[in-house]
Parts: C-alpha cells; structure tokens; sequence
C-alpha cells in the first residue's frame, strides 16, 4: 500500500507541475476517459480472467486508489509531453521510452507488500509489453478526436 500511495502522489505531482498543453477540460475528459476504460477492461481481465489484480482478486475497496488516480496523470504526462509535430521517427522513440518505463514500472509494482501492489495469475510482462503500445495508440486516437 506504501508503493501505491507514493506512485499516486509522485505522479499527480509530476503530472500538473510539468503540464504545460492541457486545459482543465483536456485533463478531465482524460481523467474520464482513462478511469472508465481501466475499469472496463479490469472488470474482465482482473475479476473474469484472473490474469492480473490489484491487492485482491476481488472487488475490494484497497483498488480504488489504484483505478481512479493512478493512470489518469500517467495519461495527462503521455500527451502533454507527446511531439505530436515531430518526425516519426521521435514519435516512435517516444513511444519505446514509454514502453520501457512503463514496464520497468510495473515490474516495481510486483514486488512484495508494502512496496507492490499489484500481482499476477497469468499475466506477465511479455504480455504488456504487446499491450501498453496498444492502449497508448487508443489513448492518442481519443485525446485527437473528441478532446484536442
């Protein structure tokens, strides 16, 4: 539980002192939009499939924190600092610096509590690694069409 109220706090810190791009009505459809596609997608992956949870393979209170203020300044940092109008080739190394933070990341959230939070059935980094690149490029397309 430590680990998980660190990174809340270190990334909503780091999200709003360093966004620069994003109005107030940017960041809450973000916020929206990444909290309802996160619990979409937990509610089968986590709690049908047992692939991967946090705490508890319940529904459990102690997830809430991690579900609605963990990812969303994440997402607020992932498009504020985007070069939407660099090369291709910058936007793709931004996405591979991405991919490796995210996966060293989620490797720290494995280890054991207090620090980690968050565990594995028959999810592994293999996994999100096919998958983070994935949910980003959903992220862009939402944040280009119906927010920016």
């Amino acid at each position: 539980m430590i680990g998980l109220f660190m990174a809340i706090i270190i990334f909503n810190v780091l999200a709003f002192k360093t966004n620069k791009n994003l109005t107030a009505k940017q960041i809450a459809h973000i916020w929206s939009f990444t909290t309802a596609f996160q619990m979409s997608c937990d509610a089968y992956i986590d709690l049908k499939y047992h692939a991967y949870w946090y705490f508890t393979k319940n529904v459990d209170w102690a997830a809430l924190p991690a579900n609605t203020m963990l990812l969303p300044p994440v997402n607020m940092m992932f498009l504020n600092w985007y070069p939407f109008k660099s090369s291709l080739i910058k936007q793709i190394r931004y996405f591979i610096y991405w991919e490796v933070c995210l996966l060293t990341y989620e490797s720290i959230t494995l280890l054991p509590e207090p620090w980690g939070y968050f565990h594995y059935g028959w999810w592994n980094l293999g996994y999100s690694a096919i998958i983070n690149p994935i949910l980003l490029v959903i992220l862009m397309v939402y944040y280009k069409r119906f927010v920016n």
